[in-house]
């Protein structure tokens, strides 16, 4: 199972992200080149690479499985300020240099939000913005993250995806599906041969290179994209492992973006993070009644 989490770039960068992953027992790992609410970025530490590297080796995680997360302040789909669009085309262009520096194959980001647009405008707006990056020219390759479809935002269907993926003049460019997403978008996770026999005949199952497993606080067709621990939520646990352990997709890295865990029922802060038991909770393969309890004994 090729499997891991959202980790965190800091002040040890790509290795500190490494170490993170590796305290997970993950063998994949998703991060951000740098905070996903600003636009600072540090230059990237070419020997902190090198130990990450070395890390990865030791630890047999592979490069492909390394995913980059685009920052959120991205918005593609609003061009109602030029400057502003003009800003998140550039920004996601530097996003992109600096994975192709790391080696990271993959860039996922959420295509956009119409806002004052109409969808069909938005959408459009996308495939402008993705067409004057010149995605032939990148080493790495950016994958469309499937939106549950809040608000304005484009993405929320696989014809949706579909039109963008069509319009860029690039075959460098792929599709990162979420399931809390896709459930708050419609699509039924407990019918996932099914989902993924639509997606084939729309897409193409092909274009699939990472998977965000989550659960969902909301039910099916909800467009609320709030997202739940493994199990916790309206999914369910046997949704999602059925998911992680889907044949046509086991080459593809699945990647956990759950919520972390608060000291207590009565603590709203959110301090714990959940990976590691959920990761081995999946690879055991049976559902964790205590997994709550058994996150705050292990961190407290």
């Amino acid at each position: 199972m090729i499997i891991g989490s959202h980790v965190h770039f800091g002040k040890e960068q790509f290795l500190g992200s490494v170490k993170e992953a590796v305290s997970y027992d993950a063998n994949a790992l998703m991060l951000y080149t740098g905070a996903p609410q600003n636009t600072y970025r540090s230059n990237i530490d070419l020997e902190l690479y090198k130990r990450a590297l070395k890390l990865m080796e030791e630890k047999n995680i592979q490069i492909d499985h390394v995913i980059c997360h685009a920052p959120y302040i991205i918005n593609l789909a609003n061009k109602a300020k030029e400057e502003a669009w003009n800003f998140s085309i550039n920004f996601l262009k530097n996003e992109l240099k600096r994975c192709e520096t790391l080696k990271i194959k993959y860039i996922v980001l959420h295509p956009g939000s119409a806002v004052t647009h109409s969808k069909e405008e938005g959408i459009n707006n996308i495939i402008e913005a993705l067409n004057l990056l010149n995605l032939n020219e990148s080493q790495s390759m950016i994958l469309l993250e499937t939106m549950a479809g809040k608000g304005s935002e484009c993405g929320s269907t696989l014809e949706e995806i579909k039109t963008i993926l069509k319009g860029v003049n690039s075959s460098n460019i792929g599709v990162c599906l979420d399931t809390c997403h896709l459930n708050d978008a419609g699509y039924d996770m407990d019918k996932f041969d099914e989902f993924l026999d639509l997606f084939d005949s729309i897409i193409g199952i092909e274009k699939i290179k990472c998977i965000h497993i989550n659960d969902s606080k909301n039910p099916l067709n909800s467009h609320k994209d709030r997202h739940a621990n493994i199990g916790y939520g309206t999914i369910g646990y046997a949704s999602l492992l059925k998911i992680v352990n889907n044949e046509k997709i086991k080459d593809v890295p699945k990647i956990l973006e759950t919520p972390y865990i608060s000291k207590d029922d009565n603590e709203k802060e959110l301090i714990y993070p959940p990976y590691k038991f959920e990761i081995a909770m999946l690879r055991k393969g049976e559902f964790n009644s205590h997994l709550i309890d058994d996150i705050r004994s292990f961190y407290k």
